[in-house]
């Protein structure tokens, strides 16, 4: 029976018969080993009936029910979903079948250096100078621990998540105690056909182009690749639990000639579920060093730098390039990749692409190396004969054909040296735990009462008390400065710079950091075991109504601790639209650093309903972004978001050390920014408020520089009711870095009480709704501008400012109409959720009315 992989039923399982589509998407889905005679099955549907999670070659995949249509598949059958645990998969050793593989694998030793592990010759060997830089790449799959092994490498503390894309821009540091090696971790990739923004940067630093030139952007940038910027050498790190698709993209590395060491992780789990590999035989196969190793636990990591060190130093390029038999299916792709390969060598070397990666590459159709080997029209006509022999020859088209010869050697490699486990413990425990984070009935409510649960946890209980008591700590020490002062009769201006400036501007930030490093706790944890991708996995179709891809939700999530990395995190999204339109929204999830406004605003005017007042603000945020995103899709991005195809990783345990690594960092950065940017913020609000453009000290802030300057803009924010100098200054302030906010305020009126007393709780909560939602910092708005240039940045910072001003004039004449006619809290909310309704009810009919008039 043949049919299409959509209508596959839940635990069945089929022969993947075509694969149609075309495009970078075809190509990526073939990458990932979806290609004919593939075994697939299908293990779930998301709970809103779209996206799709699929089996195929041992891992989960997601796809669209629409990408799946386009995939026929025939014979279908039962699926074995889950296997029984390997026997004896919880002892320290697993159990040895009957397998001289499994033995010899055991008893052999891992050669050294100066063995079999050498691949080259002595007589003819040419090694780089010993004061050489030796250069390396950290290349791998997602989520197969790269970031984890340069930490291991390097001692750097780069964050480490288990999620897809978290490495979302080259990182570099040097090997510990090897002063003259630099490493570089490159952002994860399938293969060497580019999919995402990300994927271009792995592969144009591999080929050696010049910083910041996209050769993949527009044609005309045909300037050959400079080999001497290529690295020395490549650590392909790969997830020895799923080894074979992870060595589709050590073929393609192979390819490229640079010399390169592969480095199998994970290998505890390997065998702790009763499964091994002969690495020996392996490095014979591949032609490379092949080391195992646990990146988590450091172990074989020495052994790792010895081996990249020595392939870098004596250039020992793969002794394996060739993957595909003459006799293999007629030798029809051997025949054609050497034709190929006889027709560019010319090309390929004035443009500097290696050749069996270029002949493999127009095999498979690229078209960003065919227009960099600039072959004139007769060559491209031989070309597309030999591609079409081929094809016929195959009884496939040239992209399947090329990826069934890698996966078919890539088959042969693992018979001869991979005794598979049976299901792992973590897979296993993975299917447990989806049936609720996932299933069909639980998932939005356990994605909701978890997000809650962190919220609950980070305002009301962990982090509100260590904020307190930090509180209480910093105002005990400023009451020691202040009586010191006092005692030893230190002049009164100085006194204030110090009490008023210091001590009550960065402390009143400085009690906040507790909570913020709470939430980058909670946030850490659901990203380190893999909750992230299965929320968008389940978000998927939900945010695709709003013009978004499940994708997105990532770098949303990111972005409630900080802007900054959320739209770096954007990278990973394939679509340029779609990594447009994400970072626009994103300023609208409510980051870290405004908590201490909304901290301080609702102690002060809503002490009895904190919580629900921070938690409003958060998911009014949300809602905003989403009317945002609506109005954004029915005008600027225009059309449906890209397919959502994507790996679901197993649920990991969290690395304490990482954990602590990133919490760590995170303070560190707070604190930078306490003690630079809000210190010299605070000290500089506070000489203009002590005096005036004379340059003498005011007896009243009204006369300082400070009210002078606020005056100006004051006449902007009085529709909102603050038009007060002293709100005004705080919010201009608050542009720099969100807690000035705080701080400015704290200096200006000096107390909190003050505050409490000049605004009322109106006009408090109208402007907790702008802080919400205006312009991001100064940072922040870089960011864009480094995604997204100039104009868009400035587009973000006027944006966010107009929205920011009507939400809050909104909030201001809705609320205040309530509160005259005697209504309470709980009314005034849901006459607030209602006239959302009806906004979004009306844009979506608008959206829907121009549809179909545009059809």
């Amino acid at each position: 029976m043949t049919t299409t992989l959509d209508k596959l039923p839940i635990g069945k399982a089929a022969t993947v018969a075509a694969v149609g589509g075309e495009g970078s998407l075809r190509q990526h889905l073939l990458d990932m080993g979806m290609i004919p005679q593939a075994t697939v099955a299908m293990v779930k549907h998301a709970p809103l009936g779209d996206p799709i999670e699929v089996r195929v070659r041992n891992y989960e995949l997601t796809l669209r029910l629409a990408d799946a249509e386009r995939i026929v598949v025939e014979d279908v059958r039962n699926a074995e979903l889950a296997c029984p645990v390997a026997p004896g998969a919880d002892r320290d050793l697993a159990f040895e079948p009957d397998d001289p593989l499994y033995a010899r694998a055991r008893a052999a030793e891992h050669p050294g250096l100066g063995e079999r592990g050498k691949f080259h010759d002595r007589a003819t060997e040419h090694p780089l100078p010993r004061d050489a830089e030796l250069t390396f790449a950290l290349v791998g799959n997602q989520n197969c621990g790269k970031t984890t092994l340069f930490n291991a490498l390097t001692g750097a503390n780069q964050h480490v998540g288990n999620f897809p894309g978290v490495t979302v821009d080259r990182k570099d540091g040097r090997i510990k105690d090897r002063p003259q090696t630099l490493v570089t971790d490159l952002p994860g990739i399938y293969s060497m056909s580019p999919y995402s923004s990300e994927e271009v940067v792995t592969r144009e630093f591999l080929l050696g182009a010049p910083d910041g030139v996209d050769y993949s952007a527009e044609p005309g940038a045909e300037a050959p690749y400079d080999v001497s910027r290529r690295p020395r050498g490549i650590i392909n790190i790969v997830d020895a639990t799923n080894i074979e698709r992870n060595l589709y993209l050590t073929m393609q590395l192979l390819e490229l000639g640079i010399p390169t060491v592969l480095a199998l992780n994970m290998m505890d789990e390997v065998e702790g579920n009763g499964g091994t590999i002969e690495v020996n035989r392996m490095e014979a196969l591949l032609g490379i060093p092949v080391v195992p190793l646990v990146a988590a636990k450091n172990e074989g990591t020495a052994e790792l730098v010895d081996h990249a060190l020595h392939v870098a130093r004596f250039q020992e390029p793969p002794s394996v390039q060739d993957f595909c038999p003459s006799d293999e299916h007629g030798g029809a792709v051997h025949r054609c990749l050497h034709g190929i390969m006889h027709l560019i060598e010319d090309h390929a070397e004035r443009a500097g692409i290696p050749l069996r990666f270029a002949a493999a590459k127009l095999a498979e159709g690229d078209p960003m190396v065919l227009r960099r080997l600039q072959l004139d029209d007769n060559e491209k006509d031989a070309l597309e004969h030999i591609v079409a022999q081929m094809e016929v020859e195959r009884g496939l088209d040239r992209a399947a054909a090329i990826a069934d010869m890698r996966f078919s050697f890539i088959e042969r490699v693992c018979e001869q040296c991979v005794i598979k486990p049976q299901e792992s413990r973590e897979h296993a425990r993975s299917v447990r735990i989806d049936r609720i984070l996932t299933g069909p009935v639980t998932a939005i409510p356990a994605f909701v009462a978890i997000m809650a649960a962190v919220f609950w946890l980070t305002f009301n209980v962990i982090g509100a008390f260590l904020s307190d008591w930090l509180e209480a700590g910093i105002s005990a020490l400023t009451d020691i400065v202040s009586d010191a002062m006092a005692a030893a009769q230190v002049n009164d201006v100085l006194q204030s710079l110090v009490i008023d400036g210091v001590f009550n501007g960065v402390g009143s930030v400085l009690s906040f950091l507790p909570i913020i490093v709470t939430l980058f706790f909670f946030l850490s944890l659901l990203e380190d075991t893999g909750y992230m991708a299965r929320i968008a996995f389940v978000m998927d179709k939900l945010l695709r109504r709003v013009g978004l891809s499940g994708r997105s939700i990532v770098p949303m999530l990111v972005g409630f601790g900080c802007t900054v990395p959320a739209v770096m995190a954007s990278r990973t999204l394939p679509s340029e639209r779609d990594r447009k339109m994400t970072i626009l929204l994103t300023p609208f999830m409510s980051c870290s650093a405004k908590l201490p406004i909304y901290g301080f605003f609702a102690a002060a005017f809503f002490p009895t309903m904190a919580a629900a007042i921070m938690v409003g603000l958060y998911f009014g945020g949300i809602l905003i972004g989403v009317l945002v995103a609506l109005l954004l899709r029915r005008t600027l991005f225009s059309g449906e978001a890209v397919p959502f195809v994507m790996e679901l990783p197993n649920y990991r345990f969290p690395s304490w050390r990482n954990v602590g690594q990133l919490l760590w960092e995170k303070a560190k950065d707070f604190l930078e920014r306490a003690f630079t940017v809000i210190f010299v913020a605070t000290i500089v609000i506070w000489f203009l408020q002590t005096f005036d453009f004379g340059m003498n000290v005011v007896a009243d802030g009204e006369g300082s520089m400070l009210a002078v300057i606020a005056g100006w803009v004051s006449p902007v924010f009085a529709p909102l009711g603050f038009a007060d100098w002293r709100v005004t200054s705080a919010l201009v302030t608050g542009v720099m870095a969100k807690e000035s906010v705080v701080s400015t305020l704290s200096i200006l009126f000096g107390s909190t009480e003050a505050i409490a007393a000049s605004l009322s709780a109106l006009t408090a909560l109208t402007f907790l709704v702008f802080c919400l939602l205006y312009t991001p910092c100064v940072a922040a708005l870089a960011a864009v501008r480094r995604e997204l240039g100039g104009a868009w940045a400035l587009a973000v910072a006027g944006g966010a400012l107009a929205v920011a001003w009507i939400a809050a004039l909104c909030v201001r004449v809705v609320v205040g109409a309530c509160l005259a006619v005697g209504l309470g809290a709980p009314a005034i909310a849901a006459v607030i959720v209602g006239i959302f309704v009806v906004v979004f009810a009306v844009v979506r009919l608008v959206g829907a009315k121009r549809a179909r008039k545009e059809a």
